[in-house]
């Protein structure tokens, strides 16, 4: 495998990076903004890459938690039949279980044809018909997927609020085959909700489901995907999913970044983002209570620069604040220190940022290999896994030594990832693919969108 200029930058520790001045904490989501070193070569023309903290405030802190409003959309199509219908029952109740009076919950069915078991109403005064229309799924049929989720996003929409968490969940274990059926048109009907509000959880059961329209799906909308092989996981799923909503303390975030100085932005690692010009624009759904997560940045270093202080970026982030029911913003200012000395450079190596960054830049190689796989390149595929194993096992190394080493859970996750690469390289034959793909599409989500489970 050709080493990509910042694999090679991280095992010789000499790329350019720096710090950022005192972030300004909000009141429920504090962020922060670190460069990957504390100083840039002056003579260097290069990338630096940016990474974006998110911090929000401890769940136990929290004396109240957001209601939900949630559509269940559960596929009915003959595929369905047997084990795998009762598990999406059972799946059901089990959501029953973690909500309360106020949330507001609907069910969604669907084969070939879309059917609103149970309207989006208040669960208080509609659990036990709720519980009847549970009972009514049974399966036949053909997959009508994208009219399923677009029927879940209007039962949602019909109780829409900023004071709510917004959310679709999928369960499909099947090929979408009726209407709109590509991942590029599903993601789009994505992208629509997500522009509301609401996120979209996609859970695939078994072998059969396609994962690429089912992790684009989730991606646009900043929502959970999951990978579920058999029907007695469907229900723990389940819990931890609505675990997952449950906690979120923070909704509609938008980040603004402006680069100052020359610095110019490249791209999002493992995220959807607008470019223009010096300035960059992502979003976040929703976040949880007691969570962190992050954004990684490349930007391109201008040559040239005089030794001094230079104004890397400017980051603004704006949320909705479910706590406090208003908007609120955090800033932070980067900077970086330009010198003459290289060494100093070099020996000023951020090894937490650093972590993070080698963590995405392993999922997009894990995402080529997936590539190359798809076109019957099973000796290319099972090399770049076995090469991205073994510079994961580098910079694992290297990152967790010394001075300032990289928190062991950043450690934990390269030796996690680091290990799921050699399990996928030893199981690209054609009887282990389809299993193995999801479970990498399932990985590959969880380190972009940092998910939880």
């Amino acid at each position: 495998m050709k080493i990509p200029h910042l694999i090679s930058a991280l095992i010789a520790l000499a790329p350019a990076f720096a710090v950022l001045s005192p972030a300004v904490e909000a009141a429920q989501v504090k962020l922060e903004a670190d460069l990957g070193q504390a100083a840039v070569a002056a003579k260097s023309s290069s990338s630096v890459y940016l990474r974006l903290s998110l911090k929000s405030l401890a769940a136990s802190k929290r004396e109240t938690r957001t209601p939900l409003n949630v559509a269940l959309v559960i596929d009915r199509s003959g595929s369905m039949s047997g084990d795998r219908i009762v598990a999406a029952r059972e799946a059901a109740n089990v959501a029953l279980e973690r909500l309360s009076a106020d949330d507001v919950v609907s069910l969604v069915s669907y084969n070939h044809k879309v059917d609103v078991l149970h309207p989006a109403a208040r669960l208080g005064s509609s659990h036990e018909s709720l519980k009847r229309a549970i009972e009514r799924l049974t399966p036949d049929g053909t997959t009508a997927l994208y009219a399923g989720v677009k029927e879940g996003g209007q039962q949602v929409r019909e109780f829409l609020s900023d004071t709510k968490v917004n959310r679709v969940i999928l369960v499909s274990d099947g090929l979408a085959n009726v209407g709109p059926s590509s991942p590029s048109e599903v993601a789009s009907l994505g992208r629509d909700l997500a522009s509301k509000g609401i996120s979209v959880t996609t859970i695939g059961l078994g072998l059969d489901y396609n994962e690429d329209l089912m992790q684009r799906l989730a991606a646009a909308s900043d929502g959970n995907h999951a990978f579920v092989e058999s029907p007695r996981q469907l229900a723990s799923i389940f819990d931890k999913e609505f675990g997952d909503a449950l906690s979120v303390s923070a909704r509609d975030i938008i980040i603004h970044i402006e680069f100052k100085d020359g610095f110019k932005p490249k791209r999002v690692l493992g995220r959807e983002a607008d470019i223009s010009g010096n300035r960059v624009t992502l979003k976040m759904t929703q976040m949880q209570s007691d969570n962190e997560r992050y954004v990684v940045l490349e930007a391109e270093v201008p040559a040239g620069l005089s030794p001094g202080d230079a104004s890397v970026a400017e980051v603004e982030m704006e949320y909705f604040d479910l706590d406090t029911n208003a908007k609120a913003k955090s800033q932070a200012s980067v900077r970086a220190k330009i010198t003459a000395d290289e060494k100093e450079a070099e020996a000023s190596l951020n090894k937490s940022v650093m972590s993070q960054v080698t963590e995405q830049v392993a999922t997009e190689t894990s995402e080529r290999s997936v590539e190359l796989r798809d076109k019957g390149d099973i000796a290319g595929a099972k090399k770049m896994l076995q090469d991205n194993a073994a510079y994961l096992n580098r910079l694992k190394g290297a990152l967790s030594s010394g001075e300032a080493a990289a928190p062991s859970a950043s450690i934990q996750k390269l030796d996690e990832l680091e290990k799921r690469s050699n399990e996928a390289a030893n199981s690209l034959d054609d009887g282990d693919w389809d299993r193995t793909r999801k479970a990498m599409r399932y990985d590959q989500h969880k380190s972009k969108s940092q998910q939880k489970y």
